[in-house]
């Protein structure tokens, strides 16, 4: 196993069995960029909008108003592109939304910082972690569950040193990868 597979499958098991849902998240592609500062889209009250936008927005009814406006149109442009996304894909995007709701805010922390480190991986390194993920998941459930709980049985501190410990080109124990 090179170095790089080792420090890829370190990021993996950092991010997949630390504790959060975050695997699913890096795959969605980033938000679009904000309208520039001095082109403030102006407020729109809920009522303003049409039915099709309500229904897609209806969860945001309550808070709508007191959004500010650029948010308001950031959704609006979403609701746009959702309509447009196959049953499948808003299936998945409502289960992400779903375990995103159910994270406590710490976990939700480690997932935007799980998110941060990935996007400073070079392509070559997202797209090797990509692939040791997949392999993950082809793996059968229990297979995958003896991993996790390996993995969490594991002291923090040996979490940290494991590619240290296993330099010897050996994956951790129940894990896909090999060199």
């Amino acid at each position: 196993m090179t170095w790089l597979s080792r420090n890829m499958l370190t990021l993996l098991l950092a991010t997949l069995l630390g504790g959060t849902a975050a695997a699913p998240l890096y795959a969605q592609a980033p938000p679009p960029a904000p309208p520039p500062q001095d082109d403030m889209p102006p407020p729109r009250p809920w009522n303003s909008l049409d039915p099709a936008q309500r229904d897609v927005l209806a969860p945001l009814r309550d808070s709508w108003d007191s959004m500010p406006p650029r948010k308001q149109a950031h959704m609006l442009h979403r609701a746009e592109r959702w309509v447009t996304l196959p049953p499948d894909r808003r299936q998945e995007i409502r289960e992400r939304i779903s375990r995103w709701q159910q994270m406590t805010p710490a976990e939700r922390e480690q997932a935007r910082e799980n998110m941060r480190k990935f996007h400073e991986l070079s392509p070559q390194q997202r797209e090797q972690l990509h692939d040791t993920f997949r392999r993950f998941q082809q793996l059968p459930p229990e297979q995958r569950e003896k991993l996790i709980r390996e993995w969490h049985a594991l002291p923090p501190a040996e979490r940290l040193h494991w590619e240290e410990r296993h330099r010897r080109d050996r994956p951790p124990p129940g894990s896909p990868v090999h060199p």
